[in-house]
Order: C-alpha cells, then structure tokens, then sequence
C-alpha cells in the first residue's frame, strides 16, 4: 500500500527529521495552502492502522530570505498557532486535525483529513487557461474577467466543480463563518482561496486560522482595532491584500462583516474564472485605486453569478459594512435552499446524530433525494459516508437502502471497483434481522453486478443460511431471493439446497399465508430446473397438502399446474389429473371468494385437464378397438347406428295388411344351399370367385346377420286396403270387397269402386 510513496516524493530529505514521519509513511506533494502557500500538503497513510491522512509540511527555510532571523521566527510561530486553533475550534466545517504539530530544526508538520487541494490550488487551473469555470460566460466583461493565456503555475491543480458543489462549498464556509462568530466568538480575518481547503470527499473546509482576532461576546457586530496591511512586514505574515475588507485597510478596523466581505470576494473570484476583483500585487496603494472601480469591476461579473445570488454578492462587497448580511442571515437565502444541499449538509454532520436520527435519514431523505444528486459526487461524497455507516449495526439495514440503489444504478466497473471491495464484508458479518431481510429481498440487484466467484464464495451461502433462521421473516425473504435469482443458481444447488430447505421452511409454517405464498412462487420459479421423478416425490405431495382456502394460495397453485400441463417433462399423468389433483380443485369452484378472473383460471385449467382426460381416454379406446378381428370391429358401430335399434313407440296403420313378398330366384337357391349339406351345396361355395354370385356369398357369409334384401332386388310386398269398418270415413258398412273411394269433385251420393293393387306386372 505504501510502495509507491517510495519513490519521486518532492521534499523528502526535509521530511526525514520530522518526528511526524514515526507516525505516517509520507508520499509526494498534491497541494499547498497558507498564507503565500507556504504549507506544502503531501499525501499519506497512519501507519498504525492504514487510514489516509494528509501532512501539512513547512519549510523553515522559506522564511531565509527575510533575512532578519525575528521576522523567521514570527512566520513559524504564526503558522504553529494556527495549527492550535484547529484544534481548538472543532466543527465540521473546519478543517480536523488528525495528528498534533510536530516541529525540528528544519520543518513543521502536522496531519488532517485527506485534502484534495486549496481552492487556490483549482481556481489558479482555471486562471491560467484549465477552463472549468463557473457561470456562463460573460459579454460585457473587462480585460481583467476575460480567461488567462499565462503559464500554469506548479501549485495549479486541475479540479472542475458542478454546479451544486459551488452552491454547497459557499454554503458551508458560510456556516463555518457562522461558527466562529457566534459560537467562537472570533474573527477569521484571513477568508481567501487559500485557506479554504477541498477535501478528497468533495466538501469545503476552512483553515488558515493565523490572524484570528477575539470580538465582544454580547455584540458581534461591534468592531476591534486591527492591524492593516503593510509593506514593512513580510507578506506571508499577513492576510490576502486582495480580500480585505476596505475598512481595514482605511480605519484599522474590523467585524464580523469583514470576513463576509471577504467572501462577498471569495464569491466573485470563484465564478469570474479564478480571477479576483482586486489585484493589489502586494501593494496597499495600488489596492486603494483598485477599490474605487470595485463596483465597476462587480457590474461586469455579475452576469457570471446565479441570478439567486446576485443580490447577496453585491450587498457582500458593499463599501458600508451595515449593508453587508451576515454569516447567519446569509445562509438563509434562496440560493441555498435546495434539497441535494441539505442532504449534503446532513451528511457532513452525521456523526453528531443519534441512531434513529441517522436511519431517518438514510431510508427516506438520502434515497429520495440520491436521483438528483450528480453521479460524481455518488462515489467523492455520498460513498465514504456510507462506508463509515455499514461498520455499525444499528443503522446497517437503513444504510442498506441507498446503497442498494447506488449498486442498481452504477456500471459493473464502478461497481467492482468502488463498492464491492467494502461491500463484500457485509454478506459475512452479523446483521439485524432488518438488514439481512433488505439485503434478501434485493440480492438480485446486488447479482447483477456481482462477479461469479464472489457469488458462490460469498452470497448464496449467506442466502442458504436464511433457510435455516428460526424467524420468519428471514425465512420469507430466503424464498422470495429464490424466486428473483433463481436464474442465478445451477439445478443442483437448486435440487440439494434449495427444494430441500423450502419444504423444511414449509413444513414449519404451514399455517402461515406469506410463507405459504411464497414457498408456491418458489416452487413456480425453480419447476424448470428439477426433474420428473422430484416432481412427482415432493412438489406434487406439497401442493396436494395445500389449503386453498385463500384465494390467492388456489390461483398460485392452478398457475403451477397450468405450467405443469404444457410440457409432459413434468410428469403430471392423467391418472394423476383425475385422481389427485382434480378432487382437490373442484371444490373451489364454489368457493364464494375467488373473484371472476381468478375463478376463470380455475375453470380453464379444470376444463385443460378435462380435455387431457378425453384425448388419452379417447386414444386409448380406439387402440384398443383396432386390435379386434375386422368382422367384431365393424359389428358394435353398425348395431349402435342401425335402425333395428331404434326404440320407437309401436304404431298401428287401420285397416292395413301386408302381404308376404314374393322372393328372387337368387334367395330361394341361397336358401336351399345353406340348408343343404351334400353335394350341391359343396358345389356351390366352391364356385370360382369370377362367377357373379360368389361376391353374394361372400357379402352374406361374412355379414350374416344382414338381411338378403340388403344385396338382392326383391319384389316390394302387396298392399291391400281392408274392408273399412263402418266408423271409417267413406267405408260402406257390412260391404264387401275393396272401398269405393270419395272423390271431392262429385256428390256424396255418387260412388264409385276401385281396386287398388300396388304390385308391379308380372
């Protein structure tokens, strides 16, 4: 970890007699800051456990070139208390001492949070050309506003801020101001680009505590004597010329409302491309001539400032010090007044809150508000925060929410590199029963972007331990993770682990409708992945075992059987169908609670199983029937279809008689053959087939119980008309012989007779 600090660190001969170096391993300079810029800040590590810090670094030699040794003597003292009073002035806003000074013949050091760079470091980028700017540019700018060409100098350091970064850094040296007056009871007298550092998590801190100057306690805004900036003492004892206050340097005094002044320029100096409005050169006269177009000079930024801040920005550099705002009425304005900046500041002072203040915050205000924060400030900001939170169980199932969805919405790279290597630790840790049901029901999202390795190592083991937990709330999660990573899991975790627990956590909640319900999407889920045989061994019994009093438990059930019925791969026979699982469904057909669509269902897969039932029955049968003898095949279907068969009420013609037929020649000789038992009869059946009457035999002897009529023209019977009895109408009483018939075109008294004999000439 400490390897590449071996070598190409700037400055490191200077550092080897510090005492700080016993503490931190040290690696190159990334910043300065101070007053001049005399604090080189260099990258390192704590020894002691690894933690990144950054050391501030002084060089007493930098101070030689006063020549006078008290003049030495008074830079290095300045910048030793100034190091106290960090210590002192705790806030989150300033900027926190890790390690206490640490002074030799040659150098001071000390050691703070990790700091990215001072915002004189990025505003020098901007100046000399870097671009990323703030505000839009400007049309009726000065010389002054328009971009620098000049050389980039070596303490430039290229850093782009958004928008709400700008917005939430002014805000929180606002509060910073706000603290020292109010609670601290000091003025800054130093608020310049170069003691506000930026630290490596993106938030504003504010250092540089050399000139601070105590004020009354009861009147904040009372003013005190200070000493203005002169030429006869060295420059790097002194505030920024270009940022103090114009009653300083006129009338030797000062206010709070100084240092607002000096933001008011801090401000300007930010969104007018790291260029100040006042550029004095160390010269207090030339300062002066500046101040008089200070005004001017504002009119030609103003455009580059958000509109909601304009107006504060021109009250901050008024020259009347009771028109400046303060820190507190500042912080108040609309400008600020944003929903990120609040979640942001929150943050920041998370470590101040209680625990339930803390899962508030993360379960509903930071996971609303995380779609509007910008994605870099995702892993800078919001991430180390997060980090720091998941070490404490109390709040680990709430800190859970918003990293869930920062997995869900970062890439796989961002992922693997950023957040798995601390997030790996929480699948093996303890964890509340809420944490570990929130990590359950969204491992599929965490899957997603998950290695492979570190899934089987790492994750399903934690998911088939859910089985085993004695709470019910675990266990439902288990089985709805399987449900929504089953694709994540091979078919013999699925067969050995999964099914095996499932039933188990079934068997012990069988009263218990969520477990129920979710053991049958489970089972809905995982059905393509295990075989026939425990399909039918253990789904099929525990789906029979299932109570479908509940609605939703019967429609689960019928989807798992319609699923079932699409592929015989699952083994549900008909046999089964008709004897096991149709009983056990009818009944819900009168089951008062299931609304339309669910009892439409029911009735679609009770009328598929149906039809499944019939097409094998039907299959069956007429397999069965093909295997008989062609002759007892036919025989059943012309007896079903046979008038000889039909069951008709008898019926009775009056007065009608019918005469036997008369026979062909071709059925008296096949009646005397099959009566006749010698020779002839021999003779006959041994016809040869071309003669046209061994077809007639053919057709009678295999279809013996049809009639001879059927094959052979036959003479139609006689039909006679009886004698009509006397009731008959137009019979003639006791008369004999055939009727005489009535016609309708002659009289009743005119009769003829007729003989009606329908038989055809012989």
């Amino acid at each position: 970890m400490f390897s590449k600090f071996k070598h190409g660190a700037t400055g490191q001969n200077a550092l080897d007699n510090n005492p700080i170096v016993q503490f931190f391993e040290i690696g190159k300079q990334t910043a300065s800051a101070g007053p001049e810029l005399v604090w080189r800040i260099h990258d390192a590590y704590r020894k002691s456990d690894g933690k990144e810090v950054s050391v501030f670094l002084f060089e007493k030699r930098c101070a030689e070139k006063l020549h006078k040794p008290k003049r030495k003597e008074t830079v290095t003292e300045i910048l030793r208390s100034s190091i106290r009073q960090l210590e002192r002035f705790r806030h989150p806003k300033i900027l926190q001492v890790l390690h206490p000074v640490e002074e030799c013949s040659e150098t001071l050091a000390f050691a703070s949070e990790p700091v990215l760079a001072s915002l004189a470091n990025v505003l020098a980028y901007q100046e000399s050309g870097g671009g990323g700017g703030a505000g839009p540019p400007s049309t009726g700018a000065s010389s002054q506003t328009q971009p620098s060409t000049s050389p980039r100098p070596p303490h430039a350091r290229e850093y782009h801020f958004l928008d709400v970064e700008l917005k939430y850094g002014i805000l929180q040296i606002t509060e910073a101001l706000s603290f020292l007056h109010y609670s601290g009871h000091v003025l800054h007298r130093n608020v310049c680009p170069s003691s506000i550092l930026v630290t490596k998590k993106g938030t504003w801190k504010l250092g540089g505590l050399e000139f601070m100057e105590r004020v009354n306690e009861i009147d904040g805004l009372e003013s005190v004597a200070c000493q203005p900036w002169t030429s006869r003492l060295p420059k790097m004892a002194q505030p920024d010329l270009d940022y103090i206050a114009p009653e300083v340097q006129t009338t030797s005094v000062c206010s709070i409302v100084s240092d607002m002044f000096s933001l008011g320029m801090v401000v300007c100096t930010i969104f007018n491309q790291g260029r100040p409005l006042i550029q004095a050169n160390h010269s207090s006269s030339t300062y002066m001539k500046q101040l008089e177009v200070l005004e001017d000079q504002l009119h030609n930024v103003l455009p580059r400032i958000p509109v909601p801040l304009q107006e504060a920005a021109v009250r901050l550099l008024s020259r009347d010090a009771r028109q400046r705002p303060t820190a507190q009425l500042l912080s108040l304005i609309k400008y600020f007044s944003d929903p990120v900046v609040h979640a942001l500041q929150f943050l920041d002072v998370i470590n101040m809150k209680d625990p339930t203040q803390k899962s508030h915050f993360y379960r509903n205000t930071l996971k609303e508000v995380l779609h509007y924060i910008p994605r870099k400030l995702w892993f800078q900001h919001i991430w180390p925060c997060l980090q720091q939170e998941m070490k404490t169980q109390e709040v680990l199932a709430a800190v859970l929410q918003p990293i869930i969805f920062l997995v869900q919405e970062c890439t796989i790279e961002e992922y693997e590199s950023a957040i798995l290597p601390s997030f790996r630790n929480v699948f093996s840790i303890p964890k509340s029963i809420q944490a570990t049901v929130t990590l359950l029901e969204n491992l599929h999202v965490i899957l997603e972007k998950t290695p492979r390795d570190d899934i089987r190592s790492e994750v399903l083991p934690m998911l088939y331990n859910a089985f085993e937990s004695t709470t019910i709330q675990v266990q439902s999660a288990a089985l709805v993770a399987v449900t929504n990573v089953s694709e994540y899991l091979d078919e013999t975790a699925i067969r050995r682990m999964v099914l095996p627990k499932m039933k188990t956590v079934y068997e012990k909640n069988v009263a218990d409708l969520k477990i129920v319900l979710n053991v049958l999407s489970c089972v809905e889920k995982t059905l393509d992945r295990l075989d026939k045989a425990q399909i039918i061994d253990e789904v099929l019994p525990l789906l029979w075992d299932v109570r479908l009093q509940d609605p939703e438990i019967t429609l689960r059930v019928v989807n798992i059987y319609r699923l079932m019925l699409s592929d015989k791969k699952y083994g549900l026979s008909v046999n089964l169908m008709a004897t096991r699982v149709m009983p056990s469904l009818l009944p819900q057909t009168v089951n008062p609670s299931l609304n339309l669509e669910q009892f439409t269902n029911l009735i679609e897969v009770l009328q598929e199983m149906l039809d499944h039932i019939d097409r094998n029955q039907r299959n069956k049968l007429k397999l069965d029937n093909l295997s008989l003898p062609s002759p007892e095949r036919h025989r059943p279907l012309r007896h079903q279809y046979s008038s000889d068969n039909m069951h008709v009420p008898p019926f009775n013609i009056p007065n009608l008689r019918i005469e036997q037929r008369k026979t062909s020649s071709a059925e008296d000789m096949a009646r005397k053959n099959s009566g006749d038992s010698g020779v002839l009869g021999g003779w006959w059946f041994g016809a040869s087939p071309s003669s046209p009457d061994s077809n007639f035999l053919r057709v009678h002897n295999a279809f013996p119980n049809r009639r001879l009529s059927d094959n052979a023209l036959m003479m139609p019977p006689k039909i006679r008309v009886a004698p009509s009895c006397a009731s008959s109408p137009g019979g003639t009483p006791g008369g004999g012989g055939l009727p005489i018939r009535r016609h309708s075109s002659i009289g009743p008294q005119e009769r003829r007779g007729s003989t009606v004999n329908l038989s055809p000439p012989t």
